[in-house]
């Protein structure tokens, strides 16, 4: 097995997974098999119980596993299918050891980070790397390892000190170590600065790694004589050292590395070059170039939750971006906190009131993603309605669906405390109540996750077309709360159709509102399968809707040509 360890320096957030990502895309398009571990040093367990304000969305895998949104990028930017154990934590690392020392394994010794805790990362990195990940048979040829954090970080230590006796055990010609780092330009004096460069690289060396590769993030290319002066300070050759410039969207970042060679270089050290063929991004060169030339635009109202932090809806933005390129559209995301839409807010904040109803109304079409707790529920009830009432296209995802029920129950049924069971557990009329595959007492890893499998009722409906007339289709799930059965029957009577079920017909999957637009909800996440080249359906139905597309799309569907 060969690896590639992607490391980051002077502050995080420099874009290490879509680094660590694009060198994966470069080494794939050279005809490897490629697999990726994302290594996150904090303590929790898995990203399950985290807010998305504190890291970001939490990606769910097939198997269930609530991971890093990094691991998002690596199924996205390589189209494969990764496993739980390819995020590798603090926490799980610690677990693992101590679930060990409790049945006696260590045989009575003394347990230590070095060598107990490191041995186990060691361990864990060479088992999941030989497990495959696209559907072949056979371990990968080359494990893209990413090391979450900055280098110098206490937490990152062990890991460090366990990559670098992997280095020693693995050999030089199986290891490539590529350090991201920040070549910042000082306003006043105009210039780029190496120094914070060197001093971590400087710190990387006194841990017992040295970098072959720098791969330097700034805004403006790299001057030769940056170049230069990085080379001779860092122990790294001029053409070893990489720029990765601010660049129009992320497709790019795999152009820029190989019209830097970068590939050539990485097989040379990884000693592939004999196995590797010339590269190929043709796919990924036009998809870049598509993006750039697109002139139209849609709107589209995202009203949520987290709005203050857009890598909380990462998965939602790209399948967003996928399905409008595939329609020849822009996106243009109006964000919307979902509680500047509620009453409270027209006295309290008036103007946000104000501007919030003014974007909803622009938008061409309204998206409520998932989320947890109340907070700013009205806000997306009335959004519901708002696009129900006046047809506008509507794709509700998890809380979304749910919060499409909620709506059409009070509205139409005139159910007026019809709620779900999360925010009100005492009211008479719960349209959406706990289902019990999982724990009330306990938060990690008791929800209803993973891949789970919808059955369509009827193939005459807009998402069976959307999903190519399958009969059924297998998305990720990520929650607790469902449509209450009981009030099916009820639902359905006043105009409501439930067209996917799962296999036991209990569980509401797919919603539709027959005679609308497009008025959709899902109970699962299907942004999470998206990738560039083969959009979401249920995200591409919502901008075909919104930029009167889907009408000609269905009718292909219906004759049977796709």
């Amino acid at each position: 097995m060969k690896y590639v360890l992607v490391t980051g320096g002077v502050v995080s957030g420099l874009g290490k997974g879509v680094t660590a990502s694009s060198i994966g895309v470069v080494l794939k398009a050279c005809g490897l098999r490629v697999t990726s571990i994302k290594i996150d040093p904090y303590l929790n367990t898995d990203a399950g119980t985290m807010s998305p304000f504190e890291h970001g969305e939490v990606f769910v895998l097939d198997d269930g596993g609530e991971v890093d949104l990094d691991l998002g990028n690596y199924e996205r930017f390589l189209d494969v299918t990764l496993t739980r154990d390819n995020n590798i934590t603090t926490g799980k690392i610690y677990q693992s050891v101590l679930e060990k020392e409790r049945k006696g394994d260590y045989l009575g010794k003394t347990v230590q980070v070095v060598p107990h805790i490191t041995d186990a990362i060691k361990d864990w990195i060479e088992s999941v790397s030989l497990t495959p990940v696209d559907g072949k048979d056979g371990p990968a040829d080359v494990c893209v390892i990413e090391l979450g954090g900055t280098v110098g970080d206490i937490e990152s230590m062990p890991f460090i000190e366990a990559l670098r006796q992997l280095y020693f055990s693995v050999g030089q010609d199986n290891f490539c170590l590529i350090h991201v780092s920040l070549i910042p330009v000082l306003g006043v004096v105009g210039e780029q600065k190496t120094k914070p460069t060197q001093h971590s690289v400087r710190e990387l060396r006194a841990l017992g790694l040295t970098p072959h590769f720098l791969a330097c993030r700034s805004a403006q290319p790299l001057l030769e004589n940056t170049k230069q002066k990085l080379s001779q300070f860092c122990h790294v050759a001029v053409a070893n050292i990489l720029n990765i410039h601010d660049v129009p969207n992320i497709w790019h970042i795999p152009l820029l590395l190989r019209n830097q060679n970068a590939h050539d270089a990485v097989l040379k050290q990884l000693d592939l070059l004999s196995v590797a063929k010339p590269v190929d991004l043709w796919e990924w060169t036009r998809r870049a170039e598509t993006f750039d030339n697109l002139t139209k635009t849609v709107r589209i109202a995202m009203v949520g939750k987290y709005v203050g932090l857009t890598d909380s809806y990462l998965s939602v933005v790209k399948a967003l971006l996928h399905a409008c390129i595939a329609c020849s559209y822009k996106p243009s995301i109006d964000w919307i906190a979902a509680s500047d839409l509620e009453d409270d807010s027209a006295q309290s904040a008036p103007e946000a009131y104000a501007t919030a109803w003014e974007t909803l109304r622009g938008a061409a079409c309204v998206l409520v993603p998932g989320g947890f707790g109340d907070r700013g529920v009205k806000g997306m009830i009335l959004a519901a309605r708002y696009a129900r009432e006046n047809n506008v296209p509507y794709l509700g995802i998890c809380l979304g669906m749910q919060i499409s029920v909620i709506e059409f129950a009070r509205s139409v049924l005139h159910m007026e405390k019809a709620n779900s069971e999360e925010f009100d557990p005492q009211t008479p009329d719960l349209v959406v109540i706990f289902m019990p595959e999982g724990s009330k007492t306990h938060m990690g890893s008791t929800m209803r996750l993973g891949s789970r499998r919808t059955l369509f009722q009827t193939p005459d409906c807009i998402t069976s077309k959307l999903y190519h007339n399958s009969k059924y289709v297998d998305e990720r799930h990520r929650h607790r709360y469902e449509v209450n059965p009981e009030v099916v029957g009820t639902l359905e009577e006043a105009g409501l159709r439930f067209v996917g079920r799962d296999e036991s017909g209990k569980r509401m999957e797919i919603l539709e509102l027959p005679g609308h637009p497009f008025y959709v909800g899902v109970q699962f996440h299907p942004e999470y399968k998206s990738r560039p080249g083969r959009p979401s359906a249920p995200f591409l139905g919502l901008i075909m809707a919104a930029t009167g597309q889907l009408e000609a799309y269905v009718q292909t569907q219906q004759n049977g040509s796709i």
